[in-house]
């Protein structure tokens, strides 16, 4: 098998419990984890260019009105192709959908939808634990649960532990700590000594630092940044670092870094100082604004979302495109494009230039941003 060391310990790694829901149904309760996610996690892990779902075939197996409403039943079969190296992965899943609506269209459109994501769940559910196949063993001994809850407000649970992952696969929690895993999860990105190891530690990591965007927005330095976004800059410097000749770990130590609210070594490091450059990255939200204010390439339908071409600079671990390179388009058709494995090829197809469309819009902004 092709897939690489950080992938297989990706695979091979507990589903966090904070992505198991439940609900009843004929008396029982039953575990499940949402569509979104297991997608997410298939980007992830196999890369957006990486992987392919094809829907085989569909059938509505029932159909008809009740008290006036319109209800049916789908069926659907997909299938999941991951491309590992110079070999391919194929797997296949039947999943099932149920839609009820007002009009005839509405309800079998829901029902087609929920039968095309189940079938995918059940696909990518082969693969291991993070796209729930821990769920199905009664024990659920693949599920790593939290260790802490707070109850807001409103009643909601959240999750108070904190969990690092190592670089050799340990794990350590910090019930209700955020500063102290950013503070060690930073140790640890300092400490890697080749860019495979730096890579396998962010890779493991990375979903927490999502989580504590959404759950912990205040903890910002002095330039309003995010501590998660800091260690994105970090953990860039460090690969940078690591590709020049003879990297010692401790070089970085030199950069004078910011401390700020108890987390020490966070703030942005200059990167001309580096050996070996890297493509500019503009990063503005009034332009992702404006990009987002335009209609779809596509469809011409509004609202729209900014979605940046990835093909445009070469990838960085954890980073994004310049902004420079967004196109709009819809909720639609940005999933559909994240969902194919072939970028250039999807744009081809649709017989658009993303690069000269960006081009025309980056040209509105630009100025203000220089």
């Amino acid at each position: 098998m092709a897939f690489t060391d950080v992938q297989r310990r990706n695979l091979r790694s507990k589903l966090s419990g904070k992505y198991v829901k439940t609900r009843h149904a004929n008396g029982s309760t039953l575990s499940y984890v949402e569509g979104w996610h297991v997608i997410a996690e298939a980007n992830r892990i196999f890369g957006y260019d990486a992987w392919d779902r094809m829907t085989v075939s569909t059938q509505c197996v029932w159909s008809r009105t009740i008290q006036g409403r319109y209800c049916c039943v789908y069926t659907a079969k997909v299938r999941i192709t991951v491309r590992a190296g110079k070999e391919r992965v194929v797997r296949e899943g039947n999943g099932t959908g149920e839609g009820i609506g007002a009009t005839a269209g509405a309800a079998h459109d829901v029902a087609l939808k929920a039968a095309e994501t189940d079938a995918t769940k059940r696909a990518l559910a082969t693969f291991g634990n993070p796209f729930g196949l821990a769920l199905y063993d009664k024990e659920q001994a693949g599920v790593r649960r939290s260790c802490k809850k707070t109850i807001e407000p409103n009643g909601s649970q959240v999750d108070d532990a904190w969990v690092l992952r190592t670089a050799d696969g340990d794990l350590k929690t910090f019930d209700g700590q955020p500063k102290a895993f950013l503070t060690e999860l930073r140790k640890a990105l300092a400490d890697a000594v080749s860019l495979k190891q730096l890579e396998a530690v962010w890779t493991d990591n990375c979903g927490e630092l999502d989580r504590l965007r959404a759950e912990a927005p205040e903890l910002k330095d002095k330039s309003d940044q995010h501590y998660a976004d800091v260690l994105v800059d970090f953990c860039e410097a460090r690969a940078q670092e690591l590709q020049a000749p003879n990297p010692t770990p401790d070089r970085l130590k030199g950069y004078k870094v910011p401390v700020s609210g108890g987390f020490n070594g966070t703030g942005t490091i200059d990167k001309t100082v580096l050996k070996i450059s890297e493509p500019k990255r503009f990063r503005s939200k009034e332009h992702l604004k404006f990009v987002a204010s335009q209609p779809c390439l596509i469809c011409e339908r509004r609202p729209a979302q900014a979605h940046h071409v990835q093909f445009a600079q070469p990838r960085a671990m954890a980073s994004k495109v310049s902004d420079e390179f967004a196109v709009p388009l819809c909720v639609t058709h940005h999933q559909q494009l994240h969902q194919t494995g072939d970028e250039v090829e999807w744009w081809r197809i649709h017989t658009i230039d993303p690069l000269r469309q960006a081009a025309r819009l980056w040209t509105v902004t630009a100025d203000k941003i220089r």
